[in-house]
């Protein structure tokens, strides 16, 4: 990917989010292939509509490439129809069930963008207690037909007859996420509010969103990377106002991810004000761009070598995962701690049997690939951005 591919796509993502057009500079970089190079990586970071708009409104497509444009722009629209959708039918059973309930993350922060089908998601994120999720799982799979699938360390997927995902989310904790962010994140229940007109759909009040925000972009950058998008709702979120910016940086500060908060923020600005960059943002930059939306395993193992202190520590903690992790895979463990072992080697089989044994002998043969160079500029890059 060229640095010209890049600029043009972060000019057209200002475009957008600002409303104005672009400076002709940027403009005349415009040439068929760039257009297709950009196109790729705006659709590597699921912001392929935003960009789509962006080449329209500047005038830069051929006719037919217009109409190929105008279908993703509208496809993003049906996405965000559809799953809004979805969202209120959520809301809705949830509140005639009286099950505390809180959205969370894309299906609130879209109201503050320019248009909210540009802020697209891949599922519905809503938080329940803990002590009442079963009855949640039970009564959307009764009452709305929803197929309940598997469960993790934080979350029950969930999906409806028209094949839209839900994640019904019984705690803000999740792997990646340290002990200091933990404890303001199991907190959320004592801080929310009811929302207007509601009695049982809950708000978070601004710093403990902007604190969650941030807290899961950290998550997603140890694991590999966070993509584009989050920079953006950052940029939105930091330009809101009547907000207590004050207020957020503490919390920030007490969760011990003011650092991380900064160095986004800065890039987020690069990206979409044009500020200047320095060394550590376009190390931050090019940590993203290759990761896409999600990340990719170069960058997470990169990282987790050096979290986890070195080569060695990173096949052992591949092999043996702590209690406080893998209990939340096993259930049964919360109660019954001593079958530990068993519930380790279960996961061994389900590894080597399970379609996963040549993903886990790729990790751990790139583990090894990784230079001390490699290693030593990683761990002052994370060092630089406050992970």
């Amino acid at each position: 990917m060229s640095g010209n591919t890049a600029q043009l796509l972060f000019s057209i993502l200002r475009s957008v989010i600002h409303g104005n057009q672009m400076n002709d500079a940027d403009k005349h970089l415009v040439t068929d292939d760039l257009l297709k190079d950009m196109i790729k990586l705006a659709s590597k970071h699921d912001i392929v509509h935003i960009i789509a708009l962006g080449i329209l409104n500047n005038g830069l497509a051929d006719e037919e490439t217009k109409t190929q444009l105008q279908q993703i722009t509208f496809r993003a629209v049906y996405r965000y129809e559809k799953l809004n959708y979805e969202l209120r039918q959520v809301c809705d059973a949830l509140e005639k069930a009286e099950i505390p309930f809180l959205p969370l993350k894309g299906s609130v922060i879209r109201k503050y963008y320019p248009e909210p089908w540009m802020r697209t998601s891949c599922d519905i994120d809503v938080l329940v207690q803990e002590k009442n999720l079963r009855v949640a799982v039970s009564y959307l799979v009764k009452n709305l037909k929803y197929t309940e699938h598997e469960q993790n360390s934080h979350d029950i997927s969930l999906f409806s007859q028209s094949g839209n995902h839900i994640e019904l989310h019984f705690d803000l904790v999740e792997d990646y996420i340290s002990d200091s962010s933990s404890k303001i994140l199991a907190d959320v229940w004592n801080v929310v509010t009811v929302k207007e007109d509601c009695s049982y759909h809950y708000e978070m009040p601004d710093d403990m969103f902007y604190f969650y925000h941030i807290a899961h972009m950290a998550k997603h950058f140890e694991n590999g990377g966070c993509g584009i998008r989050p920079f953006i709702d950052l940029l939105i979120l930091d330009n809101l106002r009547e907000v207590d910016h004050k207020k957020r940086d503490n919390l920030l500060e007490q969760g011990n991810l003011l650092k991380f908060a900064n160095s986004a923020r800065k890039l987020s600005r690069i990206w979409l004000l044009n500020e200047p960059y320095d060394v550590v943002s376009k190390q931050m930059e090019d940590y993203i761009l290759r990761g896409g939306v999600y990340g990719n395993n170069q960058n997470r193992i990169t990282v987790q070598q050096q979290k986890k202190g070195g080569r060695f520590k990173y096949v052992l903690s591949k092999i043996f995962i702590p209690y406080d992790v893998i209990k939340f895979h096993y259930p049964i463990l919360q109660k019954h701690r001593w079958l530990t072992p068993f519930m380790e080697v279960r996961r061994w089989f389900k590894l080597i049997f399970c379609g996963h044994a040549k993903r886990t002998i790729n990790e751990l043969k790139y583990n090894q690939t990784i230079s001390a160079d490699k290693a030593d500029v990683t761990k002052n890059f994370l060092e630089n951005i406050g992970l």
